[in-house]
């Protein structure tokens, strides 16, 4: 198991920054000793107020994405924008690593986002600025994944993501079947949890700093080894897709949810499916579709993310998916969010591969009657 990030929480307060980047690091160097790969530090910021000038919200934010670099952050996260949203593709061109997102409160913002993405498919190569954008269903602050992460106002906060696959990898290996799987999972996540709170609580001490909480979601990573799509089928014995695979899903998720440990985030099973080698390979396949993955939303997961689509689907058809994504979100009462790519020139079945490591290869998936 990787941590796959450090997030921390602050205020738009420049004074504060030396300390936020102190305090990642403190927290990086306390969980590389105890034996943990961190791979990324990262910065989330409160949302901005809709007062603010588009000039002045770009200027701020390349300002502070290079302020963000300089105190030892990765990337950093702008939170969900208001009126500001429509700015969100110039964002995105005018800086390199800064995240941004946009609240699903109502059929309107539906809307707005699904322009978001169509305009944000044209400032990058391949639609690659989609990465760094997402729609957030009932999604509530300091969960430290991106693009969903933003800071609540209060006083400076930590919190960690997981990127932890590779456990339900091994435990599907290692046991008789589902059960017994289920069961030696939540085992592994509770005992890791508590003791990744217990290095992170003294930490944040040190720093009269908030510890939020762990994201424990069994994120994966673009290996083998580290596929979540290759334990869902371990424990379903099919392909990812068919009959099985929400059951799969639904042990899963049912072993993160009976794990006792300081939580925050979604916690949930992350289908991510240009970041896993199987789902991108499955998808490629055609052995699932848009829906399907909605449909093992409602017992597990954190929405659509990290989808290839035709760059020619229209904004109406990117509506009507994240009408149904927030409609899951508030009738299930749980975050959801959507992070869907629309590749450029491309159709469905077309190849997809990205000149990133957290990317696997895969082709481009149908949506609808596309």
């Amino acid at each position: 198991m990787r941590i796959r990030a450090v997030t921390v929480f602050v205020a738009w307060d420049p004074q504060e920054l030396a300390r936020a980047g102190a305090l990642a690091q403190a927290a990086r160097e306390a969980l590389t000793r105890a034996g943990y790969e961190v791979q990324t530090m990262r910065l989330a910021l409160p949302p901005l107020e809709d007062s603010m000038k588009a000039a002045d919200f770009l200027r701020q934010a390349r300002e502070w994405e290079a302020m963000a670099r300089e105190a030892g952050f990765d990337y950093l996260s702008l939170g969900p924008l208001g009126s500001l949203a429509s700015e969100i593709p110039r964002l995105f061109a005018e800086t390199e690593r800064t995240f941004a997102a946009i609240r699903l409160a109502d059929r309107d913002a539906v809307w707005v986002a699904a322009r978001i993405i169509r305009e944000n498919a044209a400032v990058a190569p391949d639609g690659f600025a989609n990465l760094r954008f997402a729609a957030l269903a009932g999604v509530p602050p300091l969960c430290p994944f991106f693009p969903a992460a933003y800071h609540d106002g209060g006083p400076l906060a930590i919190a960690l993501a997981t990127e932890a696959a590779d456990l339900a990898v091994e435990t599907a290996r290692a046991a008789r079947d589902p059960g017994a799987a289920q069961a030696m999972l939540q085992a592994q996540v509770e005992a890791s949890g508590r003791y990744l709170a217990h290095l992170l609580r003294s930490v944040a001490s040190a720093f009269s700093a908030r510890f939020a909480g762990i994201d424990f979601s069994l994120a994966p990573f673009p290996e083998p080894e580290r596929s979540i799509g290759a334990a869902i089928e371990l424990l379903s014995g099919v392909p990812f897709g068919e009959s099985g695979t929400l059951t799969a899903v639904a042990g899963l998720a049912a072993a993160l949810q009976g794990a006792d440990f300081p939580r925050i985030g979604f916690c949930g099973i992350m289908l991510p499916v240009l970041e896993d080698v199987i789902l991108a390979r499955r998808a490629a396949e055609q052995r699932f579709r848009l829906e399907d993955l909605l449909l093992y939303s409602a017992v597990c997961g954190t929405g659509l993310d990290t989808l290839p689509l035709p760059g020619s689907v229209p904004e109406e058809k990117l509506a009507r998916v994240l009408e149904d994504l927030r409609a899951l979100s508030v009738r299930l009462g749980k975050p959801l969010t959507a992070r869907l790519m629309p590749i450029p020139g491309r159709e469905p079945g077309d190849p997809v591969r990205f000149d990133f490591a957290y990317l696997a290869p895969s082709a481009v998936m149908r949506i609808e009657s596309t």
